[in-house]
C-alpha cells in the first residue's frame, strides 16, 4: 500500500519529532494520496473480508466486517512488527520486560487505526462501500485481561514504551474469561462469564513454536555430583504447557511495533492414554480440562483452598513461562551469562510476579549449575518492584504449607535466600535485635507465610512507590526497615496516562480544538499543553470549550438513559466517581453527600438557588467483597427512593452505570463535570482516574492522597477542590478515634446515618444495611464520619462555583493545560533514566 511503503521507506526518531516520517493522517483529504491510499485501503479490507473471514460483502454481518478490518489493520503493523524485533535482535540492546498478572488495554482496533494514523483514511474507505465505522467498532469487546488500575497503568505503559522506542515487551496471562461482567438485579451485583473470546481474538498472534513446560508439586532429590556438590533434581512434577499469544503493540506516530505476550495453558498431551484406555473418556478429557483452568479466569474468588491454590499457580505459570523465553531471547544473541544484567531488566508489576525471583535463582542454580553468590547477584541486578499499596493487610502473603506443596524447590531457595538475607541485617544492625523478625521474607505469625513485598525488595535493585506521599510512606512506614538498609534502592516515580487513549481517542473535539490553536505535537509532548494557558480567558475559545462538554454531556445522558432508564439533565453537575469498589475509595462517603442533597432539597421546597446534579457511580467489587457488594446495593436503593421522588428529581439523580470497563469509562470521564478523588488521605497509591478526569476538563474533588497531592501542586490549589484531614493528621487521630463523636454533634450526618440503620432505604428488610452503619459506629476504619462535614463544605464551594460559568471553564482549561506532567510517556521517561538504564531503539 502506498502509505505503507511510506512507513518502512521512512525512519528516525520515533517519538513524533521526524517530519520525514509519514503517516496518512498528515494527507489532505482533497489530495491524490490521500484517495489513492483510501483506494488500498479498501483493497485490503477486501481481500481480508474474502481471503480471511470468507465472506462476500453483501453476505457479511457486523463481526464480518469487523474481522475484516481487525485482520487489515493488523496486516498493516506486521512488517513493522517484523522489522521492529529484527532490529533489537541486531542491535541488541538492554530489553524492559514488563511483567504483569494484569492489562487492560481496552479495545484495540480503534487505538492501532489512530497510532497508524488511518482514522480518515478508514473512515472514508468504509464510508464509500457503504459501510459505518463506528458500528464496527462496537462490535468488539474489551479484553478481559484485568481488573483496574493496576492493568489500566500497565496497559498505558506499554503504550508509551512504543511511543519512546524502547525494545521493551509485556507479559502476563491470556485470561480465557474476564474478572466476570457485572449486571445489577434487585440493586444487587450479579456476576457473569465475561465471555470476551467468544468470537475470537482477531489481533492475537498464536505461537505455537513458543511453548514451555512449567512444574507443580512432586519433591526435591538432592544428589552428589562428581566434585561431591550437591545438586536438587524437582522431579515427579503435575506438567502443564505455556502457549505464547502475541498483541502488537504500535507506538503512535512510531514505526516500532512492540509487544504483548500472553500465556495460555495446554495439557502436555490431549488427554491421559492409560486413562483413556481404561475407558474412563470423561476423566480423561476432564483432566486436560483441569490443566488448563489455569489461564482460564482472572483472580479466582481466593475464599477457599481451591483458589488460592489456583491463584499461586497463576502466578508461577505466568512467571516460569516468562522467565524461560527472556533466556531463550537472551542466548539467541549469544552473549555470555555474566552479563545477563546488562541485557535484561525485569520490571515487576507489584508482588504477583514476585516468584520470578527465586524462578531465575532455581534455573541459575540447578540448570546452569552457578554457584550461589554469582547466581543471586546475577538475580539482584535484573530485576526492579513497582509497589502499589500502603495497607500492609494488602500486602500480598502466600502460606509456607501451601508453598511446600506446590514449589518444593522454591521453597528450599526462599528459606536460603532469607537465612542468608537475615544474616545481613544483624551484621548491618546488630543493636536492633527485633529487625530480623521485622525483616524476614518468612512471617512466623499468625501462621508461616513468605512475604512477596519482602522478597520483591531483596530480589531487586530498585524499589519504587507511584506517587510521592506514597513513595515516603513505604519508606518512613511500611518499609522503614528495608529503607535503613537499602536507601538508594528506593525512588518514586509517580504514575501516568497515555494521552493517545484518553484525550484523543476519548475526546476527538476536545483534541480538534487543542491542535486548532497549537498544533499536534502536544500528542507526543503532553507539556505542551501549556501552551493553551494563553486561551484560558478567551471569549471565543471558551465558548467552544463550553460547547464540546455539553457534547460530550449530552452523549453521556444517552449512555446513562440506555444502561439505566434514568433520564438525566443534562445541565447539571455531572458528578462522577467510577473506580473499583472498597472502602478505602470511600464510594460511601461520595452516597452519604446525595442523601445529604437528597434531604436539602426535600426540606427546602422551591428553592430556586439549589444546583441541579447527577451523581453516577461505576465500578466492581470482587465477588467475595461482602461489604463492598453490600455498598452498591445501598447505592441502587438510594437511587430508587431519590430518582422516583417528584419533589427531589428535577435537582437530584443518582445513577450506577453497571459494568465499568475502559470503553465505558472513555464515554463517562468526557462528560464528566466533577472527579470524585476522596479516599481516605495515605491510602491511595496513586490514582489515574484523577488524571484522565482532569486531562479532559473535569475538576477535581479529593483529599491530600496519592497524585491528588502532585495534581494540586500543579494545577494550583485554588483550581481544585481538596477537603478532610490529612495523612499525619489521621495518624494522630487513630488511637482515640471515636466516630460516634462526629456524629452526635452532626445533626445532618446523623440523620443520614438512621435513615440508612433504620431501613428507610430497605423498607422491606429495615436491617439490609445495618452492617454497613454498624461498622461505621464501631471502627469506621476510612474515616468517612471524620471527613464528612469538610466534605460537605467543599461540595458547596463547588455548587458556588458552578453558578459562575465563565469562571468554571476558565479554571477547567488551567487544569488541562497543567497536565504535561501527568503523561506516562514522563514516567516511563523516568523509568527508562533513572531504573532500567535503558536507551530508545528507533526503527
Amino acid at each position: 500500500m502506498t502509505f505503507n511503503k511510506h512507513h518502512e521507506n521512512n525512519s528516525g526518531n520515533n517519538n513524533g519529532d521526524n517530519p520525514n516520517v509519514f503517516f496518512p493522517s498528515q494527507l489532505s483529504p482533497d489530495k491524490p494520496e490521500f484517495k489513492a491510499a483510501v483506494e488500498e485501503f479498501q483493497a485490503l479490507f477486501m481481500e481480508r473480508m474474502e481471503r480471511s473471514v470468507a465472506v462476500y460483502l453483501p453476505k457479511s454481518n457486523l463481526k464480518d466486517r469487523f474481522r475484516a478490518l481487525a485482520y487489515a489493520v493488523r496486516d498493516l503493523t506486521m512488517a513493522k512488527w517484523l522489522k521492529t524485533q529484527t532490529t533489537y535482535y541486531d542491535k541488541n540492546p538492554r530489553r524492559v520486560y514488563y511483567l504483569s498478572m494484569e492489562f487492560l488495554p481496552g479495545r484495540i482496533l480503534g487505538n492501532a487505526i489512530l497510532s497508524l494514523g488511518l482514522e480518515e483514511v478508514c473512515k472514508q474507505a468504509l464510508r464509500e462501500l457503504g459501510l459505518n465505522y463506528k458500528e464496527i467498532e462496537e462490535v468488539e469487546w474489551d479484553p478481559g485481561l484485568g481488573n483496574g488500575g493496576l492493568g489500566r497503568l500497565a496497559s498505558c505503559f506499554l503504550d508509551s514504551m512504543a511511543v519512546l522506542s524502547l525494545p521493551a515487551y509485556g507479559y502476563g496471562i491470556y485470561y480465557e474469561f474476564g474478572m466476570f461482567k457485572q449486571e445489577i438485579a434487585d440493586g444487587q451485583q450479579h456476576e457473569t462469564a465475561d465471555t470476551w473470546l467468544r468470537y475470537g481474538n482477531p489481533f492475537e498472534i498464536e505461537r505455537v513454536n513458543d511453548m514451555y513446560t512449567i512444574n507443580f508439586g512432586g519433591n526435591v532429590e538432592g544428589k552428589k555430583d562428581y566434585s561431591g556438590k550437591v545438586r536438587h533434581d524437582w522431579v515427579n512434577c503435575e506438567q502443564v504447557m505455556a502457549m505464547a499469544h502475541d498483541i502488537p503493540i504500535p507506538g503512535y506516530r512510531s514505526n516500532n511495533v512492540n509487544v504483548l505476550r500472553l500465556w495460555s495453558a495446554k495439557a502436555t498431551r490431549e488427554f491421559n492414554l492409560k486413562t483413556f484406555d481404561a475407558c474412563d473418556y470423561i476423566g480423561a478429557v476432564n483432566e486436560k480440562n483441569q490443566t488448563e483452568t489455569i489461564s482460564k479466569v482472572l483472580y479466582p474468588n481466593d475464599n477457599n483452598i481451591q483458589g488460592r491454590i489456583l491463584r499461586l499457580k497463576q502466578q508461577y505459570f505466568m512467571v516460569s513461562a516468562t522467565i524461560q523465553d527472556i533466556l531463550r531471547r537472551f542466548h539467541n544473541c549469544g552473549d555470555p551469562i555474566d552479563s545477563f544484567p546488562e541485557k535484561v531488566i525485569i520490571q515487576l508489576n507489584d508482588t504477583h510476579p514476585a516468584l520470578a525471583i527465586v524462578e531465575l535463582l532455581r534455573i541459575f542454580i540447578d540448570e546452569y549449575e552457578l554457584n550461589w553468590d554469582k547466581a543471586w547477584n546475577l538475580v539482584q541486578h535484573s530485576f526492579a518492584y513497582t509497589n502499589h499499596t500502603v495497607m500492609p493487610e494488602a500486602l500480598e502473603k502466600w502460606p509456607i504449607d501451601l508453598l511446600e506443596k506446590i514449589l518444593p524447590r522454591h521453597m528450599q531457595l526462599l528459606y536460603e535466600i532469607n537465612s542468608r538475607f537475615l544474616e545481613e541485617v544483624k551484621i548491618s544492625f546488630p543493636h536492633d535485635i527485633e529487625m530480623p523478625g521485622r525483616m524476614s521474607i518468612i512471617e512466623e505469625h499468625p501462621q508461616k507465610a513468605v512475604r512477596m513485598a519482602h522478597l520483591a525488595i531483596i530480589g531487586s535493585t530498585s524499589t519504587n512507590g507511584v506517587a510521592a506521599i506514597h513513595s515516603q510512606i513505604l519508606k518512613d512506614k511500611v518499609f522503614k526497615d528495608f529503607h535503613r538498609m537499602y536507601p538508594d534502592r528506593f525512588n518514586n516515580k509517580t504514575n501516568g496516562i497515555t494521552p493517545r487513549r484518553w484525550i484523543l481517542k476519548a475526546n476527538p473535539q476536545l483534541s480538534s480544538l487543542i491542535t486548532e490553536k497549537i498544533g499536534e505535537n502536544w500528542v507526543n509532548h503532553l507539556e505542551e499543553l501549556k501552551k493553551i494557558e494563553a486561551f484560558s480567558k478567551d471569549a471565543n475559545f471558551i465558548e467552544h470549550w463550553q460547547k464540546i462538554k455539553q457534547t460530550n454531556k449530552l452523549n453521556l445522558a444517552k449512555l446513562i438513559y440506555n444502561e439505566s432508564i434514568v433520564k438525566v439533565n443534562p445541565h447539571s453537575i455531572f458528578d462522577v466517581q467510577i473506580k473499583r469498589f472498597h472502602e478505602y475509595k470511600r464510594q460511601l462517603l461520595k452516597l452519604m453527600h446525595a442523601i445529604h442533597l437528597y434531604y436539602q432539597i426535600k426540606d427546602n421546597p422551591g428553592n430556586t438557588k439549589i444546583v441541579p446534579r447527577t451523581i453516577i457511580f461505576g465500578g466492581k467489587a470482587a465477588p467475595g467483597y461482602y461489604m463492598a457488594k453490600l455498598i452498591i446495593n445501598l447505592i441502587n436503593n438510594v437511587a430508587s427512593v431519590i430518582n422516583r421522588d417528584a419533589l427531589t428529581k428535577d435537582y437530584l439523580k443518582l445513577v450506577f452505570i453497571p459494568n465499568y470497563g475502559v470503553t465505558l469509562a472513555e464515554r463517562i470521564i468526557v462528560g464528566a463535570d466533577l472527579s470524585e478523588q476522596i479516599s481516605t488521605a495515605g491510602t491511595e497509591a496513586s490514582g489515574t482516574s484523577n488524571m484522565k478526569f482532569a486531562l479532559n476538563g473535569a475538576l477535581t474533588v479529593g483529599t491530600l492522597d496519592g497524585a491528588n497531592i502532585e495534581i494540586m501542586q500543579k494545577v494550583g490549589a485554588e483550581n481544585i477542590f481538596i477537603f478532610g484531614s490529612t495523612e499525619k493528621e489521621l495518624s494522630e487521630l487513630a488511637p482515640n478515634y471515636n466516630p460516634i463523636s462526629f456524629m452526635e454533634k452532626d445533626s445532618d450526618l446523623k440523620r443520614i446515618l438512621d435513615a440508612i440503620h433504620t431501613g428507610f432505604f430497605s423498607r422491606q428488610n429495615p436491617d439490609q444495611f445495618k452492617p454497613i452503619t454498624n461498622n461505621l459506629f464501631k471502627k469506621d476504619t476510612f474515616f468517612l464520619l471524620a471527613d464528612f462535614r469538610s466534605y460537605i463544605e467543599c461540595q458547596q464551594r463547588v455548587d458556588e462555583l458552578y453558578t459562575k460559568q465563565q469562571q468554571w471553564h476558565h479554571q477547567t482549561i488551567i487544569n488541562v493545560a497543567r497536565m504535561g506532567y501527568f503523561s506516562s510517556d514522563r514516567a516511563i521517561s523516568e523509568y527508562a533514566r533513572d531504573i532500567w538504564k535503558v536507551e530508545g531503539c528507533p526503527i
